[in-house]
């Protein structure tokens, strides 16, 4: 198993910091880099590649969620975060939209807990909101001084159709028994404190979500709407099965989500809901 960042301190613990942040594959795949922890010119906008759209072209949620992360503005600079609520509106498909931009607003910040809200608008036209974010995020913890910004270890990834789907990327499956798994916690998507990072249980659940649907309606020319996460209790081993069901309703589906951890007693870990509509 990981180690808890929580079990080092002074140096050690910003170079075991180091190593994590570097180490994730969520932010450096997908092409999000962060101005307050990541060395170089600040950039908060985040292309938009093939693989990050739904069959019918659509902007996908998970690929949002990552590139604004609504941690309440609690941040490894100064705690160990801790992320517990996580909803996403989309108003634009944005299937046009080749780059987006976030725009963050931190609402409340206290000495545990903090509250936080983002607009997600088109980069090269500011004026067209894609998406509203919102989420609330507690401290596990504080950290000691001596934080330096890191050097960005950068994947390059070339938009094309060849690309594969972000689930086989962070390793997702779909298992003879019919659920979507995420497979045992490795640090690629770990985040430091040695549980399972926000980043690939949005793409696992938005995964399941998106089938389940489809099943239930009968086609997969769906749109998210709506995505809202609740984040239970940490993920520390794995694998990660997700149980989920769908439901017709007025001209809308809805599908309810549940992230185990099998590997810690079946523990639930995270508690998903979605609204699809129909595209043409």
């Amino acid at each position: 198993m990981l180690n808890d960042i929580r079990t080092t301190s002074g140096e050690e613990y910003w170079g075991d910091l180091r190593r994590r942040w570097t180490s994730l594959l969520s932010y450096r795949y997908l092409g999000r880099s962060f101005a307050n922890l990541n060395s170089g010119p600040a950039d908060p906008t985040m292309k938009l590649r093939h693989d990050m759209r739904n069959a019918s072209g659509g902007i996908m949620a998970a690929p949002l969620c990552i590139a604004s992360p609504e941690g309440g503005g609690i941040s490894d600079e100064f705690a160990v975060p801790n992320p517990v609520i996580h909803s996403v509106q989309i108003l634009d498909e944005a299937r046009d939209v080749s780059r987006i931009e976030v725009v963050p607003e931190v609402l409340k910040l206290g000495q545990r807990m903090g509250f936080s809200r983002s607009l997600i608008i088109d980069a090269d036209n500011p004026n067209r909101v894609i998406a509203f974010t919102s989420g609330q995020g507690v401290s596990l913890g504080d950290v000691p001084e001596g934080f330096e910004k890191m050097e960005e270890e950068k994947i390059v990834v070339e938009d094309s159709p060849d690309l594969p789907p972000l689930h086989k990327v962070f390793g997702a499956s779909r298992r003879d028994d019919g659920h979507w798994v995420l497979p045992e916690l490795a640090i690629e998507l770990a985040s430091p404190d040695a549980a399972l990072h926000i980043g690939p249980q949005h793409i696992v659940l938005e995964t399941a979500a998106t089938e389940l649907a489809a099943a239930c309606v009968g086609d997969d020319r769906l749109q998210m709407e709506s995505w809202n996460v609740m984040f239970l209790a940490r993920g520390k081993v794995g694998p990660f099965r997700v149980d989920g069901e769908a439901f017709d309703g007025a001209g809308r589906t809805g599908v309810r989500l549940t992230l185990h951890d099998e590997g810690n007693q079946d523990r639930s870990v995270t508690a998903a809901s979605a609204v699809f509509r129909p595209t043409d």
